[in-house]
This record gives structure tokens, sequence and C-alpha cells, in this order.
């Protein structure tokens, strides 16, 4: 039972089940070796027992015995130079070798790279348009490899959905759920968002598996790619998030509890497949991200409320706050060595801090009072021109106010962080590598984007006649 089991779970790893999807959904990549070759050196890399293989960020396969991922500088856009428009043609030869511990190595030829496109894998001959990734990897700069896609709706589907885990997102929802639907749902809906995420990411740190390995996985999506990858945490927080606010707004609100819990599983579903799709993941990677996050709710959403009590009334609650956020940051950054998702952890922390301390300033100032009982349950309000209008109006004002404080203290915070600490500030990229700088850069300018979410904005809003 036992190795049927491992067996299992080292199968739903296998990123060759990636490929295979991504194929289904018409992504084609641009690899300088033929399909054969990727498949033999995925099997190689993630066959046979012990642990699991770890991949490196460039693709390769990382031997078992290996504990940490290996960041490499060995990218054109690592070192600075540009993107070789070489590398993504066809027209050269690629001999395929397979080391012992099942890192890829390649030179480039002609026959593999016309194999590719002849088996559909390269970038020829399907009339499907050619892309690159939206945006490059975070801690490295590179671009990725160009890739064709042959459905256009997939495409658009599965952007839209990894995009319900990004920051743009969470910057206007969160916002928007507060401003102009109900605050009392959204700052605990934070509050939930910040336990999943928070761990999620520790425990990517602590487990420090890869990204499936490229070939045979199409890198759709480069951004977060040089991160750990079990569990999914787009996963975790698109399970979180669309579930919480079922659990928060049935009763509180009017609506059919069928219609709620389908649009929160096609929301989950979504964001979880969407992984997959971008390459960014493997099967287990999102299946153990949605049953983690399925057992985070369990455990907290019985405590909300206490906890929220505790946060709005507890006369030293801020003092609290701001220490136990900050003491989870030091705590997380000391599980690994720097990289893009300590400063995202950090990111979070601060947000979290930051909404807390608002609710409480709020309660005590009687700012977004909560409703009594006898004004439950809400009714949707009827769409009608003035309504949508000062929405938008709400939601562009605010969300102006948003960036501008964050780019003010963006720029301020960074300069007296590394002033005091000694640490030069020619190159943001490199001082925040030190925790010193990175952890209090991202709490400070994030808790205080989330202060300005529910207080600032609010209370603008009030001496405005917009709220």
């Amino acid at each position: 039972m036992a190795n049927r089991l491992r067996e299992l779970l080292l199968d739903l790893q296998d990123p060759r089940h990636v490929a295979r999807f991504q194929q289904m959904c018409g992504v084609r990549g641009s690899f300088p070796c033929s399909p054969a070759a990727a498949a033999a050196a995925a099997a190689a890399g993630g066959g046979g027992g012990g642990e699991p293989d770890r991949t490196r960020t460039n693709g390769s396969v990382a031997g078992s015995g290996e504990r940490r991922r290996r960041r490499t500088d060995a990218t054109p856009a690592a070192k600075g130079e540009k993107d070789d428009p070489s590398t993504t043609t066809t027209s050269t030869t690629t001999t395929t070798t397979t080391t012992t511990n099942g890192t890829v190595l390649t030179s480039s030829g002609g026959a593999a790279g016309a194999a590719g496109a002849e088996n559909g894998h390269g970038l020829g001959g399907d009339g499907a348009g050619t892309v690159k990734p939206l945006r490059r990897n975070s801690l490295t700069g590179e671009a990725g490899r160009e890739f064709r896609v042959g459905n256009r709706p997939l495409y658009y589907l599965f952007t839209l959905g990894t995009e319900l885990g990004n920051e743009l997102f969470y910057i206007t929802f969160f916002p928007f759920l507060m401003w102009n639907v109900d605050a009392f749902v959204g700052r605990r809906l934070v509050m939930v968002w910040v336990w999943v995420m928070y761990l999620g990411q520790c425990t990517k740190d602590v487990v420090r598996w890869s990204r499936p390995a490229s070939p045979p996985v199409v890198k759709v999506e480069m951004l977060y790619n040089s991160e750990y990858s079990m569990p999914s945490t787009h996963a975790m927080s698109g399970t979180a998030i669309p579930f919480s606010l079922v659990f928060l707004t049935y009763g509180r609100w009017e609506y059919p509890f069928l219609l709620g819990l389908g649009l929160a599983l096609v929301w989950s579903v979504l964001v979880c497949v969407s992984r997959i799709y971008m390459g960014m993941h493997s099967i287990l990677d999102v299946v153990v991200g949605f049953l983690y996050s399925g057992l985070i709710l369990l455990v907290f959403m019985p405590a909300l409320d206490a906890v929220d009590g505790f946060n709005l009334t507890y006369r030293y609650a801020p003092l609290l706050i701001v220490s136990l956020h900050l003491a989870l940051g030091l705590f997380s950054f000391t599980l690994d060595t720097w990289s893009t998702s300590r400063g995202d952890t950090a990111q979070i922390l601060g947000t979290g801090a930051g909404v807390a301390l608002a609710s409480h300033v709020n309660y005590h100032l009687g700012l977004l009072p909560d409703p009594t009982p006898d004004q439950l349950p809400y009714t949707v309000s009827p769409l009608s021109a003035g309504l949508l209008g000062l929405v938008l109006v709400r939601l562009v004002l605010g969300v102006l106010v948003l960036m501008a404080t964050r780019a003010v203290m963006k720029a301020v915070t960074i300069q007296v962080v590394c002033r005091l600490l000694g640490v030069p500030s020619g190159d943001v990229r490199k001082a925040r590598q030190h925790m010193g700088v990175e952890l209090p850069y991202r709490y400070i300018v994030y808790g205080t984007v989330g202060f300005a979410v529910l207080f600032l904005v609010p209370l603008l809003f009030s001496h405005t006649r917009l709220s």
C-alpha cells in the first residue's frame, strides 16, 4: 500500500504529465532538443526510487541527493546580456546528453531541432502565434523561450486564472471588496489570506522542490520560475479566497448557496489548472496546495471571530499585531537563503498587519462600523448607472491613492533602511538581498498600503461624500 502511494505521488510529480496537458491545450515549445530526448531526460531525472528529484531553474534536473535548489546565472539575462534570437530557431542541431544525476546538457546543431518542429514541439508549421512569457523571471531577469499558442481562448482563460493569484489582483480585489461591498468581510478575508499564504510560502522553503523541468515542460510564465514549487500557493489562495468568501457571506448576504458554492469551485479549479498550463507546477503541487488550503481553513475559520474581536477591542492589540507579524517574518527568513518568495512573505505579513491596525483604529473612531443584527441580511442592490459610477469613482480614486502611497513609501523606505544599516543603496536589487533591508522594506511599505486600504482611503471617502 505504501509503495503504491509513493508511486502515485511520484507519478503526479512527473513533468511529462504537465507537458502532455500543455500539448492538449495547444502550447508548443521552442526547445533545441527533440521531444524524445526531452522525455528521456525527464524520465532519467524523475524516475526511480528515493526522494523526488529537484530541477534547476534553467530546466535541468538536479539529482535526488541535492537538498537545495541551485540557482544559476548561466542564462544570458542573468549575465546582463540580451537574449540571443538563435536560441529560439530550429535551424541548428542539438546534441543531448543525460548525466548520471539527470542533468540535461545540450549543444547546438540541426537535426534535433528540426525533429522537435516536425513533432509539434518546435515553433514551425502549425500556424499558431508565437509569443513569449508575459513577465521576466523576478530573480534572474530571464525572459524565457518563445512558444506557440494553438488555442488562443485557452491561453487567455488560463492567463486570467493565474492572474487571480498575482499582486495586481490582490491590490484591486481586496480594496474593491472593502470599499464597495462589505468591509467586515474584506478585513476577515485578508486575515485568512495572510495565514494561508504565509504557511504556504514557509512550507515551500522547508520542502524545497523546484519547478517542473523544462524541457519537456514549456514555461508559459517565468515570473516565479526561480522560486520553490511545493505546494502551489496560487492553488492555495485560489482555494482559500473563494471558499472563504462563501463562508463569510452566506447568511450575511442573500443569494442561493449552491450558486455561491459553484462559483467558488469554478474559481478554484481555474486557478489550479492554470498553474499546470503555465508550466509552473506539477499536478502534485496543485493537488497538495488545494488540500493544504482546505486544511488551514478547517482549523482557522472557527477561530476567526475571536481573532477579529481581539484585533478590534483589545487595548494593546496594535503592539501585538506589529510584533507578531514581524516575528513571523523573521522566522520565515531563516528557512532559506535569499529569494523573491522571501520578500513576498514579508509583503503579505506587512499587508496583514496594516489591515489589522486599520481595523483597530476604525473601531475606536467609529469609521466603517459593523452593521447591527437587525440590518442583516444584506440584499444585492439592483445595478444602475449611478451605482456603477460611484463604484468606479471609488475604485479608481482609491487605487490611485494606494499606488501613490506605495511609490512614495518604496522610494523613502529603501533609502532610510539602507542608510541605517550601512548598506549601499545604488543597486536596489542587490541591497534587498540583505535580510535586514528586505524585511523592514517590504514590511513597512506594504504595512502602510494595508493601513491605507482600510483607514486612509475610507476616511478620504467620508470627507468627499463618496462613502
